[in-house]
């Protein structure tokens, strides 16, 4: 006869996950704002005529925020960890690919929120 395995508790597993950039180290997560995943880069890059040509109006790079006012004459405050105030000053020339979340600044990209 043999003997029964005593019951093991599952392990309680924690939902919030913080991203390495909020500790100073680069991004960890896909999030909108965080790391741009090539996937997100490919499908941007894949539908070109969704694409808007903007200039920066501000940019904090402490916060990590921009406002890009597009040549319709919208505004969008777009918020991104990895850099891409310290890339694009107040007046530089960038693209936005709104739908897919993507701020082009040359040939560099980041994924916005």
């Amino acid at each position: 006869m043999s003997t029964p395995l005593p019951h093991i508790r599952p392990t309680e597993v924690r939902e919030g996950v913080a991203c390495m950039c909020a500790h100073g180290g680069a991004c960890s997560t896909y999030a909108p704002g965080h790391a741009l995943h090539l996937i997100q880069a490919r499908i941007a890059s894949a539908t070109p005529l969704e694409w808007t040509d903007g200039i920066v109006e501000r940019a904090d790079a402490l916060e990590g925020t921009l406002v890009v006012r597009d040549l319709d004459g919208d505004v969008h405050e777009l918020w991104n960890a990895g850099g891409a105030a310290l890339e694009a000053p107040a007046g530089t020339p960038v693209a936005l690919h709104r739908r897919y979340g993507v701020l082009a600044v040359g040939r560099a990209q980041f994924n916005v929120a």
